[in-house]
């Protein structure tokens, strides 16, 4: 019996045949960047450590599906495709119009099966849910909630609060919408407590997936210099101690949820800590055989 349900699993259970994300950058920015909500962004964000080579704003939507199709169609010829809208605030806009008419170009693409929509809770109005729940596509929405404790949003520039992902995660389970929730296990200030009480509140919500990962500090972020600069410090894992909370958040997390992962990977020369030299499906192996010693 596996000790956790995984991602494959939770779309196993929405889709018959073999699907696979492809990230898409549609241009947006974020409200704690542009003045809206505040400046700067998140202080840990740089979003070159996770956008794929082939997700350029300067492509259209459709260009990128189409590029991201051709480096996995060579391998899985029949594989069908959920165009991920992963840079920055994929809600973030007034024109509703606007926005459906992005997520609309990726569904018209061949083989484009579904969206997952990455946003933050504060910038899903419900006009927006109404018309995502009414395409005759699979949606999933995904949310940056990083922490439950809103002194630790505050402090690295999130600009929301728990609340706002409490009523966001609320709102789309009522709208008949997959919701995911993304968190970093971490974050300054913040103990292994704290970090397993977000858990313990994550749990309290309709959440379908959760997608954990280590805080990195990247270079030229506002965190990197803060820390280079001894302003503070940040929580410092080994992957071997990572693995061990990892295995303690599973024997929290309600069960029915999936996890997409539990560790990010950065490019080497973005990446100041931490550097474990492990490869995602290497962490995933440790993690697999503390999880059989502690015998779930």
């Amino acid at each position: 019996m596996k000790a956790y349900r995984d991602f494959s699993d939770f779309l196993s259970s929405h889709f018959k045949g073999k699907v696979q994300k492809i990230a898409v950058n549609a241009g947006f920015t974020c409200p704690n960047r542009d003045g809206s909500k505040g400046v700067g962004g998140c202080t840990y964000c740089n979003n070159q450590s996770f956008n794929p080579g082939y997700c350029a704003p300067a492509l259209s939507v459709s260009a990128q599906l189409a590029e991201g199709k051709a480096f996995f169609a060579r391998k899985y010829p029949e594989m069908k495709y959920l165009a991920y809208f992963q840079a920055y605030t994929n809600t973030h806009s007034d024109d509703i119009d606007r926005l459906m008419g992005l997520y609309q170009e990726a569904l018209a693409v061949d083989g484009v099966v579904g969206l997952i929509i990455g946003t933050r809770p504060d910038c899903m109005p419900q006009g927006l849910l109404d018309r995502l729940a009414a395409l005759p596509a699979w949606v999933m929405v995904e949310y940056g909630a990083e922490s439950a404790c809103d002194k630790t949003l505050g402090f690295v520039n999130r600009c929301h609060t728990w609340a706002d992902t409490a009523d966001a995660v609320r709102r789309t389970h009522a709208a008949g919408i997959p919701c995911g929730l993304h968190l970093i296990m971490g974050l300054p200030g913040e103990d292994e407590d704290v970090m397993l009480a977000t858990i313990d509140r994550v749990n309290e919500l309709p959440v379908d997936t959760v997608k954990i990962h280590q805080l990195q500090l990247i270079r030229g972020t506002r965190m990197a210099r803060d820390v280079e600069a001894g302003l503070y410090d940040i929580p410092r894992f080994t992957a071997e101690s990572y693995a061990d909370l990892c295995v303690r958040i599973l024997r929290r997390l309600r069960k029915d949820i999936a996890v997409e992962r539990f560790v990010s990977q950065s490019p080497p020369e973005l990446l100041i800590y931490p550097r474990w030299n492990l490869k995602n499906y290497q962490f995933t192996n440790l993690l697999g055989n503390k999880i059989s010693k502690e015998l779930f």
